[in-house]
């Protein structure tokens, strides 16, 4: 807590104390976020929070794993593919998380070419990254029809073995697909904006930033990256565990 701020007169003005004393303390000092765009740094605490809740779903899963009696199913078999007659384990979610690891280099050149302002490029890159967001979505849509319809997954049965594999695996899966989906969407909403050149002649609207900035480009590219990075987990905790 800082100390006492003084008046002309000498006079000891005091803080609020408890969190109203850490605003107080932030909204008056200018090194807090200089020179840091504001929907940088807010989007930075959104992914903070998101790893929180995906913490929880991953360690509710491990949790429940561990604990129950009843044999958990093989994802090996669950989760594999017919192809000529025979299964192959884990082919579809291997494609998958290859496009995913893949839009990150895409996303990532997109924000490159936004620094250097070459609009079209980045705009390129960035329905590029959204084109394999999307393949991503419908591929995991697939998956759940197939574990729906032809095996009988539920969230609360499972003719494989323990019940809870479907509660755990609907509710993962199902809210990193929800966010790669919302991330679709915004990726076409910013990409359209830098094609159009908003950014370039600051257009007033939504989702703008400073006149000659491509800051919405590196937020966008932040979430990305932080949906790309929670797959990862989710492949190695749900997938090959």
């Amino acid at each position: 807590m800082a100390p006492p701020a003084a008046t002309s007169t000498g006079e000891s003005l005091a803080r609020p104390e408890g969190w109203g004393g850490i605003v107080a303390d932030w909204s008056s000092d200018q090194r807090t976020f200089k020179n840091v765009p504001w929907g940088k740094a807010m989007m930075w605490i959104f992914l903070l929070s998101d790893t929180f809740i995906f913490t929880c779903f991953l360690l509710s899963y491990m949790t429940v794993r561990m604990s129950t009696t009843v044999p958990w199913p093989n994802p090996s078999e669950i989760f594999a593919l017919h192809i000529g007659g025979q299964p192959i384990p884990l082919i579809l979610i291997a494609i998958m998380t290859f496009i995913l690891i893949s839009s990150s280099g895409t996303m990532a050149m997109a924000v490159n070419f936004g620094y250097r302002h070459d609009r079209v490029k980045s705009a390129i890159l960035m329905l590029v990254t959204a084109a394999f967001g999307a393949s991503f979505v419908g591929m995991q849509a697939f998956e759940w029809t197939k574990l729906i319809v032809e095996d009988g997954v539920r969230p609360w049965t499972n003719p494989f073995g323990a019940a809870q594999f479907g509660s755990t695996f609907f509710m993962i899966t199902g809210f990193h697909g929800f966010h790669v989906s919302i991330g679709v969407i915004f990726l076409v909403i910013i990409a359209r904006k830098v094609w159009r050149g908003d950014y370039d002649h600051g257009r007033p609207g939504y989702f703008t930033s400073r006149k000659g900035k491509y800051e919405a480009v590196e937020i966008m590219g932040l979430y990305w990256h932080f949906v790309d990075l929670v797959w990862v987990f989710i492949f190695a905790v749900f997938y090959l565990w």
